[in-house]
């Protein structure tokens, strides 16, 4: 069973109040590349050992033996930069360990924006061929005016066309979305 859904919110707002705060540190005091490559490679020890994950998130562990953890595991999770090192003392302290895998996910979109690059997921009901990859993401390049990364999938319940989502916005251009419109459209006409 997951958190409620207020919860949920709450943990989103203060993992992007984490990240933003992270990023205008490390601009300043770091290479955000690097520290983005940190907070990766740290989610992923965390991951890849779920009693760790179960220890930074129970709120039945205080936050000073949380801390001491920290404090035990960051000569073992390698060469972290000074930044990193201090936001884990920070979230242990704070027994706030629990946002590090959404202060990681909203650090890499702040990452990307700085960068200037927008990712796309693209659906189709059949493979595209490379050629079709690489003319989509320069079209979608040119009418966003940034850097486009691409995500592409297959879904044969489209019928045929493209399914694009930037960001938040979905552009519809497969046949199944024309059909379904079609069919909204004569209902009500009815």
């Amino acid at each position: 069973m997951g958190a409620p859904k207020s919860e949920m919110m709450t943990n989103r707002a203060a993992a992007t109040r984490y990240a933003r705060a992270l990023l205008e540190v490390s601009q300043k005091d770091a290479d955000p590349e690097e520290v983005g490559q940190d907070l990766l490679g740290v989610v992923t020890v965390i991951t890849s050992h779920p009693k760790l994950g179960q220890v930074f998130v129970s709120p039945g562990i205080p936050a000073a033996r949380k801390k001491a953890l920290v404090n035990a595991l960051l000569p073992k999770l390698g060469d972290l930069s000074p930044v990193t090192k201090r936001l884990l003392v920070l979230l242990s302290e704070r027994d706030r360990l629990s946002l590090l895998r959404e202060i990681c996910e909203v650090y890499q979109d702040k990452l990307m924006e700085l960068r200037n690059i927008v990712r796309a997921r693209i659906t189709t009901a059949s493979e595209l061929e490379p050629d079709s990859v690489a003319s989509i993401r320069t079209a979608l390049g040119e009418a966003t005016g940034k850097q486009v990364e691409v995500e592409v999938s297959v879904d044969a319940a489209l019928l045929g066309g493209i399914v694009t989502q930037i960001e938040s916005t979905v552009y519809d251009g497969s046949v199944a979305g024309h059909l379904g419109r079609l069919r909204q459209r004569l209902s009500t006409e009815m």
